[in-house]
């Protein structure tokens, strides 16, 4: 009896079980899009059971008890738990959580949670990228990344940006190293919108980068699918039209005639325009050289993933054509971008991604003393528009732009394909080999003509003989990393990250250049090496090699205490080939900590602070900017006597410095990371110090008897200088949503950087830079002043009378007496006249402050953003005026001192001999400016709408890119920086303003569509 009760209790409480169980169906969405979300992991709180949603979001989990909570997860959405009644039905949205989302930092070799980290880290996301539309990447970082400046030395299509971190440190190179998805990289070689973020490393974190890390790291991670996601195609597209930002105020043709009747009656000579009546305004070069100029781009890109594989396929072509002479300054790029990624099996996983590129380019001279843009400027607004200077009346170095354009004739090719192949393999728990190799290989071709032609009597630019210069190059390399990362927790309150590995680089390629002469018919199509038959006495073509290899080994430990006491330290070795074997090996080592206040007991319920921690770094880094400069190259001129005849040869160049070696970099970073209000407010400060060591200074004075004066050689390149650089660093960001309809987002980001030459071998000076033709160098290298500061004579007014002139100290030292109307010059150094060794101080090209001030703003369906970028405390050179007499000029002349008390600012006009035109402060300007380099406004269509034509995002806008520029500056570009030969920024001559071609305003429409 006792037994069947027992089994009829049973029976019914499996019944009342059974009968309070339920099968729960539905489909699981994102919001705002109404997307469905495949992959999304559905389980019983409490308990191991649990399905995923599958390919359309689409779920069933059987046998839910009632009253038990079901727990709907993915990464990136916000977690959602649901209490189950007796419902049947079950739909679920998802919203996106952006705080996971930037959870993860790519930090090199590894990630790490953000909140973890223990360096000075900023990130730049997709999101940024989207809404500005950059044409070339780096563009992206500017004004967006507290500490960072990205200049570039021509708005010319495809010009290239030069990117700075935390100010200049040496008197070399200061580009970051940029690596993109792990290999060695440039940005302007892949599309922006195939980016899903930056990381820019900025202290002493980026030392297991070793002897490339210096300048700081610029970490770029593409985009890529996402497990168990349905075909996702998306489609980007602008077109636009693009106009000078700027026109210079010059002299119009009565204007000019005045001035320069005025220049000659003051030298006692006939006046050159006896009739100026009918002159009018005459010809604005200018206006005739700018023009409005189309771009367009196109990007479509697919992606997702099944349950063991994700991929992404992107495709975008730009054109770009210039806003002078488009049909001579132009650009196009095209990029297929594929990145893939599969498990193998469980444990093992393989990703591979591949870019390829194609610029094609044609340009015309500029930033340089005689391009286009100058003798637009220079050239007599008098003459016509085919009219050129027969006479040489403008001098032998200004022509008609207008037919310098039309006899200008280049064209650029560049192809490249990069990518990586890494293998990620966990044997066990906590422990990852990861191995991958990126290549890169690019290819390019040029080719010039030089037809023949005559601009007038004495014209440096004439040439009666043509010929075709063609050039290839060939650049290869690849990075081979593999390493082992180990985490585990022991003690329940310890937890430890090591990676071990090793890394190997090399990079080689070659150059070939020709020339041919005497081109059939004069003309750009004939203009072929193979079709130019003619010879020269000199040597015609040109080649070089270079192959450049680095072998590393590093270490990395990341550990923390209870999550909230942080603790980092790194060691890389690293040999390169660049210098003597002696001096090929070293050691570079940094050390972090962090301390998470927050979590302490004190503050860990405090409805104020939601997020705080204290970090800093000190450590030793590497900048790797020589190559053979321990060995003696044959790069030197030689005639030799053979055969009775004289035979061109080569001898040695360089004197070799077999000490050479890198630069040094001892970085110290101190910094504040603190969220407030519900994470509403952000705020970041640092500290930050940096002395770079063993300064590689070119030219450096040794004995004469060693060689150095004959034709092609030179004084050696030796480590022999020091300089300091320190600065704070403030980021502030502000979110709030208002209501469902109304969302803001406000940051600012300013950094203040002092850098100075701490010490120089001797106490040698080293300067660069020129100015008009003929003078001194203008900038310098030297203890206690910034590198390449601007070094001129300084001004005191001008002179309104002869008794001002005879109280003053002599000028005669410069070459010529003063005179009323004449600059006044200082007499710095008081020894009672004024001479060349009066030059003293005047400037620098650096900004003391760079800012950054972004705006989002999101209401219903409409979106507004700006971004702005500011420079303050920074001077430039105007050095776009030729010294000729006759020459036109800037409408500042017209307040020119005309007499007594007229002018205290501008010279007198006069042709005859002065020293006005020496290099003063009279031609430094103050170049400080605020830039809106983007207002865009968009509107994306309703989710109803939408649905009702199977698309799931589509948005249209409107942007305004370099909308206004607020400067005293005087010239075409305050953020515009001079470059060296190779492309990257000059020190030495980076504030010289030679006529920079403006950066373009566009009027750009756009769409982004998702299907």
């Amino acid at each position: 009896m006792k037994t069947k009760l027992s089994l009829l209790f049973t029976v019914c409480f499996c019944l009342v079980s059974l009968a309070q169980q339920n099968n729960i169906s539905g489909t699981i969405t994102e919001q705002g899009t109404g997307f469905p979300i495949p992959g999304v992991s559905i389980i019983i709180k409490n308990t191991i059971k649990g399905v995923v949603s599958d390919f359309d979001g689409n779920y069933t989990i059987n046998n839910v008890p009632e009253n038990a909570i079901l727990q709907f997860s993915y990464l990136g959405y916000v977690t959602q738990e649901i209490k189950i009644t007796n419902q049947q039905t079950l739909n679920v949205i998802l919203t996106e959580d952006v705080s996971k989302l930037d959870e993860v930092v790519v930090i090199g070799y590894g990630g790490q949670k953000k909140k973890d980290i223990t360096g000075a880290v900023s990130i730049v996301s997709s999101e940024t990228i989207e809404e500005l539309r950059p044409v070339d990447a780096a563009q992206a970082l500017q004004g967006t990344s507290a500490g960072v400046s990205v200049t570039a030395p021509s708005g010319s299509p495809g010009g290239q940006f030069n990117i700075t971190i935390r100010g200049v440190n040496s008197n070399g190179d200061n580009g970051p190293l940029v690596i993109i998805d792990g290999y060695k990289g440039d940005l302007n070689s892949i599309n922006p919108s195939d980016i899903e973020s930056f990381s820019i490393l900025k202290d002493a974190q980026a030392a297991i980068y070793g002897i490339e890390g210096a300048n700081g790291v610029v970490l770029v991670t593409t985009k890529s699918g996402r497990k168990n996601s349905a075909l996702k195609i998306s489609y980007n597209g602008y077109t636009g039209i693009q106009q000078t930002t700027r026109q210079l105020p010059y002299l119009n043709a009565t204007e000019y005639a005045l001035l320069l009747n005025e220049s000659y009656a003051a030298n006692g000579q006939d006046l050159p325009y006896t009739d100026v009546s009918n002159l009018g305004t005459g010809t604005d070069w200018q206006d005739e050289l700018f023009e409005s100029a189309p771009i367009t781009n196109h990007n479509v890109s697919l992606t997702g993933g099944g349950e063991k594989s994700t991929y992404y396929f992107g495709g975008s072509i730009l054109e770009q054509d210039g806003i002078i002479a488009s049909d001579k300054s132009n650009f196009t790029r095209a990029n297929v971008k594929v990145k893939l990624g599969f498990d193998v099996t469980d444990k093992l996983k393989f990703t591979t991604s591949a870019n390829y590129f194609n610029n094609v380019r044609k340009t015309i001279g500029e930033n340089a003393l005689g391009s286009p843009l100058f003798n637009a400027l220079n050239y007599a607004p008098t003459y016509t528009l085919d009219q050129e200077d027969a006479s040489g009346f403008l001098g032998n170095e200004v022509i008609n732009p207008l037919s310098q354009i039309a006899n200008t004739y280049n064209k650029y090719n560049g192809n490249s394909i990069e990518g990586t192949f890494q293998l990620d393999y966990e044997p066990l728990d906590g422990l990852k080999i990861t191995s991958r190799i990126g290549l890169k290989s690019y290819n390019d071709t040029q080719k010039s003509f030089a037809p023949i032609v005559n601009y007038g009597s004495g014209k440096v630019f004439n040439t009666d003989r043509s010929s075709v210069t063609q050039t290839k190059n060939t650049n290869n390399s690849y990075t081979w990393d593999t390493f082992i990362t180990y985490n585990r927790t022991f003690a329940e309150n310890h937890n430890a990250t090591i990676t071990l590995g090793t890394s190997a680089q090399r990079a080689w390629g070659d150059n070939l250049q020709g020339t041919g002469f005497d081109v059939p018919n004069n003309s750009w199509e004939f203009a072929d090496i193979s079709l130019a038959n003619g010879l020269s006495e000199a040597k015609s073509t040109s080649s070089y090699i270079y192959d450049s290899r680095l072998s590393s080994f590093f270490t990395r430990l990341q550990y923390d205490y209870k999550g909230k006491y942080l603790l980092s330290a790194m060691v890389r070795r690293d040999g390169t080939s660049d210098f003597s074997p002696s001096n090929r090996i070293d050691y570079f080592s940094s050390a972090t900590a962090g301390w998470i206040v927050s979590d302490e007991a004190f503050l860990e319920d405090s409805d104020v602070i939601n997020f705080l921690k204290l970090r800093a770094s000190y450590g030793s880094l590497g900048n790797n900017v020589g190559v053979d400069l321990y060995r003696a190259l044959l790069s030197g001129e030689a005639t030799y006597v053979l055969n009775n005849g004289l035979v061109t040869g080569t001898a040695n160049g360089r004197i070799p410095n077999p000490e050479a070696t890198w630069e040094t970099a001892d970085k110290l970073d101190i910094g504040l990371d603190l969220n407030l209000f519900n994470n509403k407010l952000q705020f970041t400060a640092d500290y930050f110090v940096e002395d770079r060591n063993d300064l590689l200074i070119a030219n450096f004075p040794v004995s004469g008897i060693l060689g150095a004066s004959a034709p092609g050689a030179g004084l050696p390149t030796v480590n022999a200088g020091t300089t300091r650089t320190k600065g704070v660093e403030f980021f502030v960001n502000y979110k709030e949503s208002f209501s469902d309809n109304l969302s803001v987002d406000l940051s600012y980001n300013v950094t203040k950087v002092d850098g100075e030459v701490t010490s120089v071998n001797n106490n040698i000076v080293s300067e660069g830079g020129s100015f008009s033709v003929g003078q001194p160098a203008i900038t310098r290298m030297e203890v206690g002043q910034p590198i390449g500061y601007f070094y001129g004579l300084k001004t005191d007014g001008v002179f309104q009378n002869q008794a001002e002139v005879n109280a003053a100290p002599s000028q005669e030292g410069l070459g010529s007496a003063a005179a009323p109307g004449d600059l006044k010059y200082v007499d710095t150094n008081n020894d009672g006249e004024i001479t060349i060794a009066d030059r003293t101080y005047l400037g620098k090209a650096q900004a003391d402050y760079i800012m950054g001030l972004n705006l989002r703003v999101n209401y219903k369906n409409l979106d507004f953003g700006t971004y702005m970028y500011a420079e303050l405390g920074k001077e430039m050179v105007r050095n776009y005026e030729r010294d000729q007499p006759n020459i036109n000029r800037s409408s500042l002349y017209l307040n020119r001192w005309t007499g007594e008390g007229t002018s205290n600012t501008v010279p007198r006009a006069t042709i005859g001999a002065t020293t006005n035109r020496l290099f003063s402060d009279f031609f430094v300007e103050d170049a400080s400016f605020l830039r809106i380099q983007n207002i865009q406004l968009g509107y994306t269509l309703p989710d109803e709408f939408l649905q009702r034509i199977g698309v799931s995002k589509l948005r249209i806008y409107g942007s305004v890119n370099n909308a206004f520029t607020f400067t005293k500056y005087n010239g075409y570009d305050p953020a515009a920086q001079g470059v060296n030969q190779n492309g990257n920024l000059d020190v030495f001559s980076s504030g010289i303003d030679y006529g920079f071609y403006p950066v373009s305003r566009q009027f750009i429409l756009g769409i982004n569509l998702s299907i």
